[in-house]
């Protein structure tokens, strides 16, 4: 009996690994850490400094290191506009690049920190339903990377060789929407949004669920996962886990 219960056993493992996406097993996981300090201007005009550590590779590689600012006025009750710059201090991936016959090595460049300069403008539209506050952002952002010089190994010559990585700028045009819910006697304040990066195709889908936390209307923690669908073969898909604070004076 015994012996029998173990082969249903693997059966059962067998036919649960069948049905599980083989996807999510090669997706990534990692960590998001932010500190942001706020201040009110005027009336309906505010601004902000953040600073934010990301990790990849199932948390054991740092991937970004970024500091911003951004301000943002309140037009309408219902409609809020907001600019902001980002430096983005960033660990690239590793990349390598085969010969024609896809099996023999052509070109290892190792990971590197780079710079990446980061503007954006949003419109938020907002309204609230009962408890719910509905939200709608379109944020055009533009990312510009400035050219390095890296090292590459050449496997034909044996040898190691600088390489430059030129220029680019990229744009891109964020759209999100989110739910905020504001519970009766309860200091949880749950959230869940989705956000669509689109070029000329969509880039990536970041999908999050969280809540926030606040003291005394000065301190806000917020806790949250997030995953992003990666519309790349080049970049896997990715668990995140975040975690944030914010100081209003």
């Amino acid at each position: 009996m015994a012996g029998r219960k173990r082969k249903q056993l693997a059966a059962l493992l067998l036919m649960c690994a069948a049905l599980f996406p083989t996807s999510l097993l090669a997706d990534d996981a990692g960590l998001i850490v932010s500190a942001e300090a706020s201040r009110k201007l005027a009336k309906g005009l505010n601004t902000g400094f953040e600073v934010e550590f990301r990790s990849r590779n199932n948390f054991r590689t740092a991937d970004r290191v970024s500091l911003g600012a951004d301000i943002s006025y309140k037009a309408l009750s219902w409609l809020k506009v907001s600019a902001g710059y980002n430096l983005l201090i960033d660990n690239n991936r590793e990349q390598i690049t085969y010969q024609d016959d896809e099996v023999s090595y052509n070109n290892w460049r190792p990971s590197y920190w780079g710079l990446r300069h980061r503007f954006n403008v949003s419109l938020t539209a907002s309204r609230k339903v009962q408890r719910v506050t509905i939200s709608l952002r379109e944020r055009w952002q533009y990312t510009y990377r400035p050219s390095k010089i890296i090292d590459n190994f050449d496997f034909d010559e044996g040898e190691w060789e600088d390489y430059e990585v030129r220029g680019k700028g990229k744009n891109v045009l964020r759209s999100r929407l989110q739910l905020e819910w504001d519970i009766p006697k309860w200091k949880f304040d749950p959230f869940a949004s989705v956000e669509f990066h689109t070029t000329r195709d969509l880039e990536k889908t970041r999908i999050i669920t969280g809540v926030d936390y606040s003291v005394k209307k000065k301190h806000n923690f917020q806790l949250y996962y997030r995953y992003q669908i990666s519309g790349s073969s080049d970049e896997p898909n990715i668990h995140m886990l975040g975690m944030g604070y914010t100081y209003k004076f």
